[in-house]
This record gives C-alpha cells, structure tokens and sequence, in this order.
C-alpha cells in the first residue's frame, strides 16, 4: 500500500494534486503510473481511496474513488505531556512509538531539573507524520511547543489529570484509576523527576499522583507506559 498524508484534502471534491514534495517521491522515487492505487490519510480522521490519473513528477493528479470519515476513531483521549530529554533522540523515539500505539496529543514541558530547555517542534511533528503513515493512522496527533510546567498547570483540561513521580507518598496506579473512555492527561517528568514543589503545584491544580510500577523508569519509557496501559484499559 503507498500512502500518503494530505493534511489539505477536501473530502468533497472527486480530484486531488499532490504536492511538489509528494508528486516527486510518488513518480521518482516509487515508480508509481497512471491507474496505480493509493491510499490518503488527512489527519483528521479521514482515509482516501484513489488512483493515479496523471503521474507527473510536480503536480500528480489523483482520482478520488471513496472516503472513509472518522477512520478508527479511538474511544478515548489521552494527553501526554512530557520534558523533553537532553537527548533528543530518545523523545523522537517516544513519539514514533506512541503515535504508533495511539496518542491524541502531546506536549512539551519544561521543568526545574530539565536538562534541555528548549526543543523544536518542526522535526518532532515530522517524525510523528511518518509514524502515522507506517500505522496507517487517520488522525495525527497534536503536538504542543515547549512552553514551562508552571505555564502548563493554568492551562484547562476536561478530563482526569494525573502526574507520575517516584517521590515517596500516597499514589494511586494508574490501571485502577482511569474511567473507560474518558479524556487523560498525563504529566511525565525530566531525568532527575519533578521536584518536591512542582509535585505539589500539580496536586493543588487538580492531578493525581500515580505509580507506574516498581521500576524507576527513564523519561520516555515512564511515557511510553503511560501510553500503553491507558491504550490497553481501553480496549
């Protein structure tokens, strides 16, 4: 199946151009010709069944045979927001791994002990792009700037908030406080964990503190996790 992310789409028009970028990789690099089939994803939830009327390698123009809205649409959100780690790599990894297993949005925190203070989002959202296409998902996930975990906390979210840490205290787990189908927010800190006020910030802002297992965990794998099980109890 070649597949390709067309954010742009219009749902009611028969015919679509890809574009330059698109057009090149379809006609150069896959060979594709007129009267191949492709498959379209929108990100929002709809997927396109069309064929290849005019393989030109700057402007391929596609015929639209049917649409498919609301493309396995999940039955639950969830909304992980994480530091970004000093190696970026590893929050690449989180991304592809987590759009892949199901996500709905993502956002960068910075925290006291964060290592990196800044990250750019142009690559990371192309990361998840790809990832979306190599899942075949209809929906691409959101992803937020960086912006600090005192700005996040004033920010409102309709659902269950929860913070993972590894600071001693009452924490509840994560399988047995999560409602089926409900909205999820998930607040997952730097290498050296949030710190003691930041904990706190986020009890008094409505979160609840959880374990996610005996393991001390690394930033994306606590991350991932999160994603896993909320993804499993939903099932």
């Amino acid at each position: 199946m070649q597949l390709f992310y067309t954010p742009d789409i219009d749902p009611s028009l028969s015919q679509y151009f890809l574009s330059e970028e698109e057009s090149k990789h379809a006609v150069r690099v896959l060979r594709l010709v007129n009267g191949d089939p492709v498959t379209l994803i929108d990100g929002k939830g709809g997927l396109y069944h069309a064929e290849i009327k005019d393989a030109h390698p700057k402007r391929t123009i596609l015929q639209i045979n049917s649409v498919t809205t609301d493309f396995n649409k999940r039955n639950h959100y969830l909304h992980i927001a994480i530091a970004p780690t000093k190696n970026l790599d590893r929050v690449e990894w989180f991304l592809e791994k987590a759009t892949e297993i199901g996500i709905d949005e993502i956002s960068l925190i910075i925290c006291q002990r964060s290592e990196r203070k800044e990250a750019k989002v142009e690559r990371l959202d192309k990361i998840i792009t790809s990832a979306i296409k190599q899942s075949i998902k209809a929906y691409h996930p959101i992803l937020n700037p960086a912006i600090t975990f005192a700005q996040f906390l004033k920010q409102s979210f309709e659902g269950q908030k929860f913070i993972a840490h590894c600071d001693d205290g009452e924490k509840l787990n994560l399988a047995q406080s999560i409602a089926k189908n409900g909205r999820y927010l998930i607040l997952i800190g730097p290498e050296g964990d949030f710190t003691p006020a930041e904990v706190d910030a986020a009890l008094q802002s409505g979160y609840k503190a959880i374990t996610l297992g005996e393991s001390r965990l690394r930033t994306e794998t606590a991350a991932l996790e999160a994603c896993f099980e909320v993804n499993f109890l939903n099932r």
